[in-house]
């Protein structure tokens, strides 16, 4: 079965947006292998907010992957470069589990997130914690139905940013 990968860049304080949406406190190690990164993945998960902040950057797709888009407003007529999923989530998401191929990239945000979660949808949680504290934002995972348990399966240090990576796998 595939995997559902939460990886997500978030500040120190657990914000991966600012409060209207900001990203500009995201900084790009050199070292970082992003090439690496999408060849991990065929597939992405993401909700509403991302996708429109996506659209309005100019960037709704990533080469060899597909991204359904999770929205009960946005309609199918108007992105055809991607799979709008306005009912039956969790159906779609086992669905393509279930499906051979790379592992599923939960993109954003928190709120899609916290509800696959909730229903045991997600595999793993993967952070890029930037040094920075925003005070105020988008945090990682708001209005978790439950407590998620984690276990450190990796982590990373880019010595010349100070971004940490950080990865759990959900118990």
């Amino acid at each position: 079965m595939r995997r559902v990968r939460y990886v997500v860049v978030t500040s120190l304080d657990g914000y991966i947006a600012g409060p209207n949406g900001e990203a500009d406190w995201i900084v790009t190690d050199p070292d970082v292998d992003f090439g690496e990164l999408f060849n991990q993945f065929e597939t992405a998960l993401v909700g509403r907010k991302t996708f429109e902040a996506m659209v309005k950057a100019g960037r709704t797709s990533m080469p060899g992957i597909r991204f359904f888009v999770f929205s009960r407003t946005l309609r199918q007529e108007e992105y055809p470069q991607v799979t709008i999923v306005a009912e039956q989530a969790k159906e779609v998401v086992t669905q393509l589990r279930e499906k051979p191929g790379k592992d599923i990239w939960l993109f954003g945000g928190g709120a899609l997130f916290s509800s696959l979660a909730s229903e045991g949808l997600v595999d793993t949680v993967e952070l890029a914690v930037m040094p920075v504290l925003l005070g105020n934002g988008l945090p990682v995972a708001p209005n978790l139905a439950h407590q998620i348990n984690l276990t450190l399966t990796g982590h990373k240090l880019y010595k010349k940013t100070g971004i940490v990576s950080l990865q759990y796998a959900i118990k």
